[in-house]
């Protein structure tokens, strides 16, 4: 008969399901499988499959290890890792395994690694719990309408992160325009009409990421980083005309300002407008008099030159202030 240890660690995200092989023989091979608390998330999985788990009756490494190494010298055990690791627990099973003249044999097995994406199932859970009864009373009463400054100002200092070049900085402002994209999404949850969630926004990302990219998902035919603008637009085109011939609200014709919002910077908004007019092949672009119209033309001037107007000035005017002595 088989004497063994197993110290079965994997990802508290990763369903049962898709735990390795060797890791389910392991477990169905198991005289006894064990937990600190069969209701984390990994052993929770685990019995939700059909698996009996055991509640260690002293979860103290030195305690536990000391009961593991007892139960596994008559046959095959099976730990389940805690979300923790479980501090001090292989050393005090090193300790155990010196301490015995014949220990039965210990081995750590892997049985599941967290995919790309995985803590973002963390980001869900904890908005989930932040809005929930019991959660924080701020996040509780927050609406779509009342956390619109805050996405703003997200994107506003995530834009300034980048530019500063500062990686840890850039990380941790994505992460809060990704706590919006998180809030806004648990809020429509609880919406009485017509409630939505984060996968429901997730699945409308990935449909039409994969619908205006059909040189790469299907057969379209773009090469270049202009014929993919281009039909990135045409296919926005027909996406409008559908809506409106299905009653979606919006107009199947396409102005040069259609979907551009008010609120964008007014050089932001301006390149949006030369970009399309330059993909509607209409010709050069018509400029008026007045500095407006010189503004725009300047606009235009940069994007034949591939440069940013909006960052081009940001930076002279950051220039002009690094040169410059303080100005009391």
């Amino acid at each position: 008969m088989a004497r063994r240890l197993t110290l079965l660690v994997g990802s508290p995200r990763i369903a049962p399901g898709l735990l390795t092989r060797a890791a389910w023989q392991a477990l169905e091979a198991a005289q006894v499988v064990l937990a600190r608390d069969p209701a984390e998330p990994f052993a929770d999985a685990l019995v939700q499959a059909g698996l009996e788990v055991v509640a260690a009756a002293d979860p103290s490494a030195p305690a536990l290890a000391r009961d593991l190494m007892d139960r596994a010298a008559s046959g095959e055990v099976v730990w389940v890792a805690s979300a923790d690791g479980d501090p001090g627990l292989t050393d005090a099973v090193a300790s155990e395994v010196s301490r015995l003249g014949d220990p039965p044999e210990v081995e750590v097995l892997v049985g599941s690694w967290d995919v790309p994406g995985s803590r973002l199932l963390d980001v869900v859970a904890v908005m989930d719990r932040l809005r929930s009864p019991g959660g924080c009373p701020w996040d509780a009463e927050q609406t779509h309408e009342s956390l619109v400054k805050y996405l703003i100002e997200e994107a506003h200092e995530a834009a300034e992160a980048i530019a500063s070049g500062d990686l840890d900085h850039i990380r941790e402002e994505l992460g809060d325009v990704l706590l919006q994209v998180a809030f806004q999404s648990r809020v429509a949850q609880d919406d009485p009409v017509a409630p939505f969630d984060i996968d429901d926004v997730a699945g409308v990302l990935v449909d039409k990421l994969v619908r205006r990219h059909p040189h790469v998902f299907a057969d379209g035919g773009a090469s270049t980083p202009g014929e993919v603008e281009v039909a990135w637009e045409q296919i926005k085109a027909q996406e409008r005309a559908a809506k409106a011939q299905h009653g979606g609200g919006e107009a199947g014709h396409e102005g040069l300002l259609h979907g551009i919002p008010s609120s964008l910077p007014a050089l932001l908004a301006a390149e949006k407008v030369v970009a399309r007019w330059e993909r509607s092949g209409r010709g050069p672009l018509p400029v008026g008099h007045g500095l407006g119209h010189e503004l725009l033309a300047l606009v235009a001037r940069a994007r034949t030159q591939g440069l940013d107007a909006e960052a081009e000035l940001r930076g002279a005017v950051a220039a002009l202030a690094a040169t410059q002595p303080q100005i009391d």
